[in-house]
C-alpha cells in the first residue's frame, strides 16, 4: 500500500456531522481500512459492530502500549503504561489485568451505583444551586458538566467535603484543552501527592469510601491504588462531562424528556464520544474482516463507526429514544469494558432529571451552528454550551 492510498487518522472537522460521513464508506469495501497517525505511523481502522466487538475481545490483540506498533496519535503523546504509571491497569492484558478487575468490580456493581444515587441527586442539586445564584445564564461545560463528575469521583474516593474545591480544580486543570502541559503536570503531581496522602490517611482511619475498601481488600498495593484512583478519576471525569453536554442539546432539540432507560443507552449510542480510545496492537498475525493484520501492526476500532453501523441498528444516524441500544459499545467491550459505566449511567440521569425539572426553560443559548465541539480531541464532545433561561 503506498502513502496515496492511506486516509487521514483524524477525519473530525468543523461543519461535518459526527461521526464523519467517511466511516460508512469504510464499512461498505471490504476488509480494513489503513490510516496515517499524525506521528506518521500507519494503522488499520474497524469500523463494523462485529469487527469491532471481535478486536476488542481477540486475545492475539492487546491493549498494552509496550508493544512494538502500538499506536500514538501524535509524536510526543501516547498512551501511559502500567511501568510508568502502577496501577493504569487500563493498559494490561489479561492475567495481570484481572487482578485490578477482581478488586473493583465489587465497588461497581448495579447495586453499589444504585446506593450513590441520592448523593449524586445533592451534587447536582448544589451545582445547579450555584449556577441559578449567577443569574439568568450559564456556561454549563465549565458550570455543571465538569463540575458533577469531580465531586461525585471525590466522593466515592473518600475526598472530605472541605478538599473538594482543591480536587475540582486541580481535576479540570487536567482536562481543559486551554491547559498548557506545564499546567497539567503540576495539576497532576499535586493530585498524585494529594492522593498518596489520602491513602495514607484511610490506611490509619478507613472510612466507608472506595480508598478504604479497596486496602481492606488487600489485592493493590498503595501504589497500584494511587495510579487507580488517578485513572478512575481522568478516564470518569472528562468522558462523563462529554455525555452530559452533548445530551443536553440533543435532548433540548427533542424538546421531551423520555422517563426511559433506553433514552441513557440511546444518547451512549447516538454520541459515542470514546470514539478513538480502544487503542489496539497486533501481537500476533490475526485475520480481522478478511484482512490480515500482521504482528506489531496497530489497531484502532471507531467505536462511532461500530454504534452507527445499520447492520446492528436501523437508522443509526436518527436520534431515536425509543430504540433498544443494547449492543451498542460505547463503553467498549470484552474484558476492557468501563467499569463505571453505571456510574456514568446514573450521573447522566440524575443531571438531566435535575436540570429539566428544575430549570424548565434551559434552552441553548446560540445557535447549534456556533457551538463548539471538541474535533481535535481524543473524546468527542464540547468545548463550551452557553445556555440561558
Amino acid at each position: 500500500m503506498t502513502s496515496t492510498d492511506l486516509v487521514p487518522f483524524m477525519m473530525r472537522r468543523p461543519g461535518v456531522p459526527f461521526p464523519p460521513p467517511e466511516y460508512e464508506g469504510f464499512r461498505t469495501k471490504p476488509g480494513l481500512t489503513k490510516a496515517a497517525l499524525p506521528s506518521g505511523e500507519t494503522v488499520w481502522l474497524v469500523t463494523r459492530h462485529e469487527e469491532v466487538r471481535a478486536v476488542l475481545t481477540d486475545p492475539r490483540i492487546s491493549s498494552n502500549p509496550t508493544h512494538e506498533g502500538f499506536p500514538r496519535p501524535s509524536r510526543t503523546v501516547g498512551a501511559p503504561s502500567a511501568d510508568d504509571v502502577p496501577g493504569w491497569f487500563v493498559s494490561l492484558d489479561p492475567p495481570d489485568h484481572n487482578r485490578f478487575r477482581k478488586a473493583l468490580i465489587p465497588e461497581f456493581t448495579v447495586r453499589r451505583i444504585r446506593a450513590l444515587r441520592p448523593a449524586v441527586e445533592q451534587i447536582v442539586d448544589h451545582a445547579i444551586d450555584q449556577m441559578l445564584a449567577k443569574g439568568n445564564t450559564a456556561e454549563l461545560v465549565e458550570d455543571f458538566s465538569l463540575t458533577v463528575p469531580s465531586l461525585v469521583i471525590s466522593a466515592l474516593l473518600g475526598v472530605p467535603k472541605v478538599d473538594r474545591d482543591f480536587f475540582e480544580e486541580k481535576t479540570k486543570v487536567l482536562v481543559t484543552l486551554t491547559s498548557t502541559d506545564e499546567q497539567r503536570d503540576k495539576a497532576s503531581e499535586h493530585l498524585l501527592r494529594y492522593i498518596n496522602r489520602l491513602i495514607t490517611i484511610k490506611s490509619k482511619r478507613p472510612g466507608d469510601d472506595l480508598i478504604s475498601k479497596l486496602l481492606q481488600g488487600g489485592l493493590l498495593t498503595p501504589q497500584e491504588l494511587s495510579g487507580v484512583s488517578m485513572l478512575l478519576l481522568i478516564a470518569g471525569h472528562e468522558t462523563t462531562a462529554n455525555n452530559i453536554s452533548l445530551g443536553v442539546v440533543t435532548l433540548l432539540q427533542q424538546k421531551q424528556w423520555i422517563d426511559d432507560d433506553r433514552m441513557i443507552e440511546e444518547l451512549l449510542r447516538y454520541h459515542s464520544v470514546a470514539d478513538l480510545v480502544a487503542l489496539r496492537v497486533a501481537i500476533e498475525d490475526v485475520e480481522i474482516g478478511g484482512q490480515l493484520v500482521r504482528a506489531g501492526e496497530g489497531i484502532v476500532p471507531l467505536v462511532a463507526g461500530a454504534n452507527h453501523d445499520p447492520d446492528m441498528f436501523e437508522r443509526p444516524d436518527e436520534f431515536d429514544p425509543s430504540r433498544s441500544a443494547t449492543g451498542h459499545v460505547a463503553f467498549g467491550y470484552g474484558v476492557h469494558q468501563c467499569l463505571g459505566q453505571n456510574l456514568v449511567r446514573l450521573e447522566m440521569d440524575v443531571a438531566y432529571r435535575g436540570l429539566f425539572r428544575r430549570i424548565p426553560t434551559l434552552e441553548v443559548a446560540v445557535p447549534l451552528e456556533e457551538l463548539r465541539f471538541k474535533y481535535d480531541g481524543v473524546l468527542f464532545g464540547l468545548h463550551a454550551l452557553p445556555v440561558r433561561w
